[in-house]
């Protein structure tokens, strides 16, 4: 791939009105009814998707200690989960960039809402049932959604398309933090597994029926000789910085999750209160909801790829002071900061990838491509926690395994942006 050069990238972070627009929106036009309407389906899309994934915990805590299977077998099938949905954003982008928007993510919403009514009649002790509904079927429909939805900002927010990016991403703590609340609600309160899975998938249901009846795309006609063309695969492989942040990714991804599958788990071993450890989820993905909007907004002055390289130091940091989280209070603060700023890392990646590209019409496979290498960690590393914990719990091998991926994850965040600063000659990426 040709490197941007300083005009070039500059064009492209602050998305000027001389840049190049794929549809037939007026320049400089941004916003309006549709652009509203979009971003209030993109929320509810990741809210019922990606975040009902983040509620994952709940099921690992009811699988492990119901003995459905052992802990490392259970978060298998979460693990496949984020797999697919991760790594369905390269087929779901290029679609996307092919302007098929509106069918890959109506495809998608029916199968993550079918696979979910099949999870409410799989029996918890059946593991291929659980593994085929909950793993790959949720997994496929959710990763058709996350990707399109995010990139299509792009078609009605131009210049503000970092901060709408992070705001539609917020969807995703949110539906992190009330499904488990609801989840857990039901299964401790008398309510069979199947009803109490049935009703969050009704929930998910309309919220995924309301997201596509608001959400709009512009036609996307082909380019003319005069407009760049895209960048290929081959061409993205062989851009330094693009790489280094994509396998930064893929690092992160083998620690990140960690908290999200595990601290439930965590704290009932520790002796806390149960009803304290039902809500860690929802502390942890509660404290995201900011932290997927206020570093957007500091993005838009210092450059989306300073404060994401910021956020994956911190997110390093916290996952080491892991160690010290051994009562009430010190899960709680973990929780807080950890989910802020992992939150924060999350809702920069797209819009670190989106300023990255040279035009609209490799928006949607620059990102996907980043997504399915960092899947490979998604798929394995919870796995690889569960196998570290096996049926003695000892808790320092999984936090040190995720802590040391994190932090490799970060150090090549940041050799990421000091290739772009010797590129461009300039400090605020």
């Amino acid at each position: 791939m040709e490197p941007l050069d300083k005009n070039t990238f500059a064009m492209t972070v602050r998305d000027s009105e001389e840049s190049t627009v794929t549809s037939p929106a007026p320049r400089g036009v941004h916003g309006g009814v549709r652009a509203w309407m979009t971003l209030l389906g993109a929320w509810l899309a990741i809210a019922s998707t990606f975040g009902y994934t983040y509620s994952f915990g709940i099921y690992q805590d009811f699988y492990t200690r119901s003995h459905a299977a052992s802990a490392t077998r259970v978060s298998w099938i979460g693990s496949t989960q984020l797999f697919l949905l991760i790594a369905m954003g390269l087929p779901a982008g290029k679609l996307h960039d092919l302007g098929h928007f509106r069918v890959v993510v109506g495809v998608g919403s029916l199968l993550f809402t079918f696979s979910l009514f099949m999870v409410s009649l799989a029996h918890p002790d059946k593991y291929y049932e659980l593994f085929l509904s909950q793993g790959i079927g949720m997994g496929i429909g959710a990763g058709l959604v996350y990707i399109p939805v995010l990139a299509v900002q792009s078609d009605h927010w131009g210049p503000r398309r970092t901060l709408a990016m992070g705001v539609a991403s917020s969807g995703l703590p949110v539906g992190g933090t009330f499904f488990p609340i609801m989840l857990n609600q039901l299964l401790h309160h008398g309510v069979s597994y199947a009803w109490s899975v049935r009703a969050s998938a009704f929930l998910a249901l309309g919220m995924l029926l309301a997201a596509n009846a608001l959400m709009t795309s512009y036609p996307r006609p082909p380019p003319t000789k005069s407009q760049q063309q895209p960048a290929g695969i081959k061409a993205l492989l062989t851009d330094a910085p693009y790489m280094f942040v994509a396998i930064g990714g893929l690092f992160m991804n083998w620690g990140v999750y960690f908290p999200y599958f595990y601290l439930q788990l965590y704290t009932i071993l520790h002796g806390m209160d149960p009803t304290f450890a039902f809500y860690t989820l929802t502390i942890l993905n509660g404290a995201a909801i900011p932290g997927r909007i206020l570093p957007n907004l500091l993005a838009q002055r210092y450059g989306p790829m300073n404060v994401f390289t910021a956020s994956a130091f911190l997110c390093a940091i916290l996952a080491w002071a892991f160690f010290g989280a051994k009562s009430v209070a010190g899960v709680v603060v973990f929780a807080v900061i950890y989910g802020f700023f992992a939150g924060a890392w999350f809702s920069l990646l797209s819009p670190v990838f989106s300023n990255m590209s040279k035009s609209e019409r490799e928006l949607g496979v620059r990102m996907g491509l980043a997504f399915a290498l960092s899947s490979v960690a998604a798929l394995t590393g919870t796995p690889i926690d569960g196998k570290l914990l096996g049926s003695t719990f000892p808790w320092s091998k999984p936090i040190a395994f995720s802590a040391v991926m994190i932090t490799i994850g970060a150090v090549l965040c940041l050799v990421a942006r000091q290739l772009l600063v010797r590129r461009l000659g300039t400090h605020i990426l």
